[in-house]
């Protein structure tokens, strides 16, 4: 990438990371162009020369981030496999994945989850879009597992996936709001106790 495309990815980068901090702090209509300029360390008219609105700017931080997440979940899927892992190491791997990737970024995962519910948002449509890709790589570690006899046949996997996602973002949220002083280590060794025993079958 030549030095104009790595400046413009990095002031794109700044104002991705202005916008989350400042809407999760005080919400979208709250925060203004101005706030998230000054934020960044740029001035307004980079906000608009990068993005067409506050609106679009937004809409890409949610895909931007979910996108991460998403990458981020697939890669743990990848190395667990390339090391000769199970289906169900897999899923604990991602879940530790997921406990990273939110430790890196909670105000992100904040505001995708104060949003998630917020139906008369203009970028409703891309949050979903973006939300089931990331579910999409959990089911395909489930039915991975199903068919090679790892997990029951009778497993519901689109409601399976969408719960163990549910489950990392919450206890995650949950963990660095109410028990801070827990580690990643013990939050993960947890949630994986809840995956060996409730989800495999098998006692850890």
């Amino acid at each position: 990438m030549d030095s104009s495309g790595t400046r413009r990815q990095n002031t794109r980068r700044r104002l991705f990371e202005a916008a989350v901090t400042l809407i999760a702090e005080q919400g979208f209509s709250s925060t203004t162009v101005d706030e998230i300029a000054e934020r960044a360390g740029v001035a307004k008219g980079t906000v608009y020369y990068n993005f067409a609105s506050k609106t679009v700017l937004f809409e890409e931080l949610l895909r931007h981030g979910i996108e991460l997440l998403t990458d981020s979940l697939q890669a743990a899927a990848d190395e667990t496999a390339e090391r000769g892992g199970s289906r169900v190491d897999a899923l604990d791997a991602m879940i530790r994945a997921g406990l990273d990737f939110i430790t890196r970024y909670p105000a992100l995962m904040q505001l995708y989850v104060a949003e998630l519910w917020r139906t008369n948002r203009a970028w409703q449509s891309t949050l979903m879009q973006v939300r089931q890709k990331a579910i999409a790589v959990i089911e395909s570690v489930l039915r991975e597992a199903v068919a090679t006899g790892e997990l029951s046949a009778e497993l519901d996997i689109p409601l399976t996936a969408s719960a163990l996602f549910g489950m990392v973002l919450v206890a995650a949220l949950d963990w660095q709001s109410f028990q801070p002083e827990r580690s990643i280590d013990e939050v993960h060794s947890a949630l994986s106790r809840l995956l060996q025993g409730r989800v495999s079958g098998v006692r850890p």
